[in-house]
Parts: structure tokens; C-alpha cells; sequence
């Protein structure tokens, strides 16, 4: 009997070769940039958290002592309570007005294309823009908003000159502001949802609510958490609405974390602590998006 040869791997050709070329070719500019604008800066960031580092003067290696000074810090904890309120408000709302814009949008009715296009407009218009739309509708002696509360008797509030009302009405900018893209996340969720379901609930007798809560509701679970998810991250990030409207103010009952890292970074030049309440912001982000994944996860169980 003769020898069967072994096989031999044939090796990639020169055209695969050349293709592997370019497309290292394409990853690595991406990649060099993330790690030039992205890593190199977290990692000087996370290297000056350990040091008195304020742009002028000597700098010195103080090891724990700007995350140590964070927790005997009042102005943190009052930064870190109004973020925490303000979450507590902003992301529930949000989900509600993108999930009803969406169900409204998701319909066949003319002009539905343009009714997406006007309400996501205010996502990509300037922070700056929009907060000098909302401080004449806020304004408390001729804004908008007070004159419509007057037509049902009602006396409005100075809703940026008052500690009790100035974070809410940073919430309703907010919300008003970054809707649309929650809206067609949620818009891409409900098209996914089979129409047989509602098919067969109708069948049952089910009216629009239970229909609602029983198909809608359940079938949206993974995109209620995405969306969760990033308006936590967002929420956690708030910065442009507190600054432009009220400058953290009345009595610091809007100053925020981000805020707070703008005053100690660039307001004292205290680059060094201003790093360590980053990180801290980073680690507390991260827990909420962990917690949130958790309780979605045991729900879907």
C-alpha cells in the first residue's frame, strides 16, 4: 500500500494577507486615538488623585489623603445628595415621556416622520440655546410657564430663585432636552413587539391598559433597561443645566457632583482632589448601573 501524504495547512494567501494589513491598518488609528484622548488622560487622572497637584506650585504625593479629605467634606455630601435627588427624579420621568412619545409616534398617521424629527431636535440643539429658552419660560414675574399656572389661579413659584423648585426645574430642562433619544430607542423596542400578542389580548378581552401593562410592559423589559441605564450614567453626569440656569445656586441646592469637580478643578485649581471626587463619581456610577442590571436580571428570572 502506498504512503498517504499528510496534509499540509495551506498558509493565508497574499490577498487575505493584504486584507489583514488594512484592516489593522484601520483599527489602529481609532485605537491610537482612544488611547491618547481617552486612557493616557484617565490614567494621568487617576495618578494625580494621589497628589496636591494644582497647576501652579510644587506638587506633592499625599497618597489617600484627597479620597480621606472627601468624606469630611460637607460641600461633597450636599453635591452628592442633590445628584442623588436629582436621578431620583430624572430618570423615572424620563422613561415616561420617551415611552409615551413613543407609543404616540408609533402609529400610522401622517406627518409621523416630521412629529419624530420636531421632538429630536432638542437633542442635538445647544445646551446653551435651550437653557435660555427655558430661563424666559422660568422666569417668574413673565416666563411661560407661571402665566399658564395664572390662568388656573395658581400663584407659580420662582422656580430658579427658589431652593425648592430650582431643581425641579432643571429636571423638566432636562427631560424636555435629551427625550428624543431615549424616544427612538424605545420606538425601535415597540416595532419589535410582535402584533400577534396584542392579537391575542385583544381576543381576551383586554382592554388598552392591560394590554399595556401585559405585553407592552413585559415585552420592553431589556430596552427599559438600557435605557435605565444610560439615563443613570446621564443623571450622574449632569453638569450644562446647573451651570447655565442656576450656576449651582439658590444656596447650593443645585450643585451637583460634575459641578462641584468644575468648581475644585478649574474654579481653585485643586486638579489633584478634583480627580479623586471623579473617581469616587466613576465608582458610584458604576454600583447604580450594577444594582440596576441586578434588580432587571431578577425580574426577567
Amino acid at each position: 500500500m502506498s504512503a498517504v501524504a499528510p496534509v499540509r495547512r495551506r498558509r493565508p494567501g497574499r490577498a487575505r494577507r493584504h486584507r489583514q494589513r488594512h484592516g489593522y491598518l484601520f483599527i489602529a488609528l481609532p485605537m491610537l486615538l482612544f488611547a491618547v484622548f481617552t486612557v493616557l488622560p484617565i490614567a494621568m487622572a487617576f495618578v494625580l488623585s494621589f497628589t496636591d497637584y494644582s497647576v501652579i506650585g510644587e506638587t506633592n504625593w499625599t497618597a489617600l489623603g484627597n479620597y480621606t479629605r472627601i468624606f469630611h467634606d460637607p460641600y461633597f455630601t450636599t453635591a452628592l445628595v442633590n445628584t442623588v435627588v436629582y436621578t431620583l427624579m430624572y430618570v423615572p420621568l424620563g422613561i415616561a415621556v420617551a415611552l409615551g412619545a413613543a407609543m404616540l409616534l408609533n402609529r400610522r398617521v401622517r406627518a409621523v416622520k416630521i412629529y419624530r424629527t420636531m421632538f429630536y431636535i432638542p437633542v442635538i440643539s445647544s445646551t446653551v440655546a435651550t437653557a435660555t429658552i427655558w430661563y424666559w419660560l422660568l422666569n417668574p414675574q413673565y416666563g411661560l410657564l407661571n402665566v399658564f399656572l395664572g390662568w388656573f389661579g395658581i400663584d407659580g413659584p420662582a422656580w430658579l430663585h427658589d431652593s425648592t423648585w430650582a431643581m425641579p426645574a432643571i429636571v423638566m430642562m432636562a427631560v424636555w432636552a435629551g427625550f428624543g433619544t431615549n424616544m427612538m430607542i424605545y420606538l425601535a423596542g415597540l416595532k419589535a413587539v410582535p402584533r400577534e400578542l396584542y392579537e391575542a389580548a385583544r381576543l381576551d378581552g383586554a382592554n388598552a391598559w392591560q394590554a399595556f401593562r401585559h405585553v407592552t410592559l413585559p415585552q420592553l423589559r431589556r430596552t427599559t433597561f438600557f435605557v435605565s441605564t444610560l439615563l443613570i450614567i446621564s443623571a450622574f453626569q449632569v453638569f450644562d443645566q446647573a451651570y447655565v440656569l442656576t450656576k449651582g445656586g439658590p444656596g447650593n441646592s443645585t450643585i451637583t457632583l460634575v459641578y462641584y469637580i468644575y468648581n475644585k478643578g478649574f474654579g481653585k485649581l485643586e486638579m489633584g482632589y478634583a480627580s479623586a471626587i471623579s473617581f469616587v463619581l466613576a465608582a458610584i456610577i458604576l454600583v447604580f448601573a450594577i444594582v440596576n442590571a441586578r434588580a432587571v436580571d431578577r425580574e426577567n428570572r
